[in-house]
């Protein structure tokens, strides 16, 4: 079943940027013979359209925006370049393997996953280090589903995520792209996966998640810089220390490890006080958090925000 959580009342209008093909929107319908229904299309056998206001008057980026200006160095450092190198991009099979400091190992097809947490549509901001913006209506499921799913111990204390090692698929990985390594990892504290926001997203705008956005399975965490939304995941593992962040340890006085979106903290190159919505000529002020400050600010009450950025 696909539940619809709502969080565009967090992101006023004026924020937000024009979607025509988004005016039907989706709503919740009960599945019948939920796991048959899943199993014949994991996540949009439950979905419907109907056309109705948008919520609050928003207005979202654009589906062809989000889907043709993408960072994804495995592919190309160019972002439109993606979209096209990812055409035959193989997303079936895939299994996702979740270990480490854990109770019940397991390795899942999304297929299975799905089936075994229901998705649901997140409409989140999203913030890019480099000072671009965009408003995405992911579809996806928490990771703390699927964390309390196999089971935490007094150990899980921080989680990594790995994206999948294939240079016949990756074009970059056959190259030297700087200094960065692949495969590109990315991690968490515990309570940061726990949260209610943080999404293992599947798909946006109702449809599956295109191989340039990360398909089939990425991570999405709305009050952080974009570059922790890692994508492609293939594994999953808790550890009891501080994990591997790709950036954070090829520039770390430029990525920091937590990368909360901070107006307040510049980038040694670039002020992060405003940002430029995809579509849109004119800059807007950033948020704290990302305008999520009300739901992750308690995480990081006795931090250091300078410091640790």
């Amino acid at each position: 079943m696909l539940t619809r959580r709502n969080y565009s009342d967090l992101i006023p209008s004026s924020q937000i940027t024009s979607e025509s093909i988004y005016s039907e929107r989706r709503f919740l319908m009960k599945l019948t013979a939920s796991a048959v229904a899943l199993a014949g299309s994991p996540l949009f056998a439950a979905l419907s359209y109907e056309r109705e206001k948008s919520d609050g008057g928003l207005e979202l980026t654009s589906y062809d925006q989000i889907t043709t200006y993408n960072n994804f160095y495995e592919f190309s450092t160019d972002k439109e370049a993606p979209a096209r190198l990812a055409k035959n991009f193989k997303i079936k099979p895939w299994t996702l393997s979740i270990g480490g400091e854990v109770q019940k190992k397991v390795t899942l097809d999304i297929d299975q996953l799905l089936k075994l947490i229901p998705a649901q549509e997140r409409i989140y901001r999203f913030r890019c280090v480099e000072g671009w913006s965009m408003v995405v209506p992911w579809v996806g499921i928490p990771l703390a589903s699927v964390l309390k799913y196999v089971g935490l111990t007094s150990k899980s204390k921080y989680v990594e995520f790995q994206t999948l090692f294939d240079p016949k698929q990756f074009p970059a990985q056959r190259q030297t792209f700087g200094t960065i390594s692949f495969p590109y990892r990315e991690g968490l504290r515990i309570d940061e996966a726990m949260n209610p926001l943080t999404l293992l997203a599947v798909g946006l705008y109702g449809k599956e998640l295109l191989p340039q956005n990360g398909a089939p399975i990425r991570l999405v965490i709305p009050w952080k810089y974009g570059f922790k939304s890692i994508k492609s995941i293939v594994s999953i593992t808790l550890h009891q220390s501080q994990t591997h962040s790709t950036w954070n340890e090829m520039a770390p006085k430029e990525y920091g490890f937590f990368a909360n979106v901070n107006p307040t903290v510049d980038h040694p190159r670039w002020s992060q006080a405003r940002e430029r919505p995809l579509g849109h000529f004119f800059k807007q002020d950033t948020l704290m958090f990302n305008g999520y400050e009300r739901e992750v600010a308690h995480m990081y009450k006795n931090i250091d925000l300078k410091k640790f950025f």
